[in-house]
């Protein structure tokens, strides 16, 4: 239980470098929150150990993303972020722990004001146990871009914001692009955490934010039954497009 979610995201690391880093943020924050949970609701010590060591594995796969940062990246583009300061989608790794030690700091504050109150550590661990479970929505719904490009490269946006270029699986038909690994790393683990904290009379915020990220898994898992993971049509494979935008500074 402790070891089983961090491997999971091991299979992160192949397709990283393709991805955006939404993924990470989400389990750094949500863990590190997940800690301070336990300290107001002292919960089973293996779900702290799985925390500590999901921390981990997310900050070396951030790591991995910035280093292998793709030329279709906002920073690299030279695009502006849609996101209030930035938020996640900044140049070095240092700007992200600094980010996070922040986080540690309020949490650790708040802590120690409202550490005694229930409703206090009640939330926190809605909140955490909550921001975890969001995680499947993105493949759900598949955003478009979040930032805006030079407008020299207006016609590549175009294509990237086209109806089949990044919009819904319902659109597309497709699933493509998510690997079968991962989602059945997902409805594994989500299915054994469910019934895991529901055998140990666990919090009711693991019950229930467990059972609602299991529910999401389980609609992905309908439409890759239903629409597959053909290529969609007008795709433009990323590394058509980095070509395309080398091309382009030429």
């Amino acid at each position: 239980m402790a070891f089983g979610p961090p491997l999971v995201y091991a299979d992160q690391a192949y397709s990283i470098v393709k991805r955006n880093r939404d993924v990470c943020a989400i389990l750094l924050i949500a863990n590190i929150m997940r800690c301070f949970f336990w300290l107001g609701d002292h919960f089973e010590l293996a779900l702290l150990v799985q925390s500590i060591f999901m921390i981990l594995a997310q900050l070396a796969l951030l790591y991995i993303c910035i280093k292998y940062r793709p030329v279709t990246s906002p920073e690299s583009l030279g695009g502006t972020s849609a996101r209030p300061f930035g938020f996640w989608q900044w140049t070095g790794y240092a700007q992200y722990l600094e980010f996070l030690a922040a986080l540690i700091l309020v949490l650790s504050i708040a802590i120690l004001i409202f550490g005694r109150m229930e409703w206090f550590v009640w939330s926190l661990g809605f909140v955490a146990l909550g921001l975890e479970s969001t995680l499947p929505i993105p493949q759900l719904l598949r955003y478009r871009l979040s930032f805006s490009l030079p407008p020299s490269l207006d016609f590549y946006a175009t294509i990237l914001n086209h109806p089949f270029g990044a919009p819904s699986n319902y659109k597309n038909k497709t699933l493509y692009g998510f690997q079968t690994t991962t989602l059945i790393g997902w409805v594994g683990g989500d299915s054994f955490k469910t019934v895991y904290f529901f055998v140990l009379h666990s919090p009711l915020q693991f019950k229930v934010c467990a059972a609602f990220q299991l529910s999401t898994d389980l609609v992905i898992v309908g439409q890759r039954l239903v629409y597959g993971n053909a290529e969609p049509p007008y795709k433009l494979a990323d590394d058509d497009l980095e070509e395309a935008l080398r091309l382009a500074d030429e």
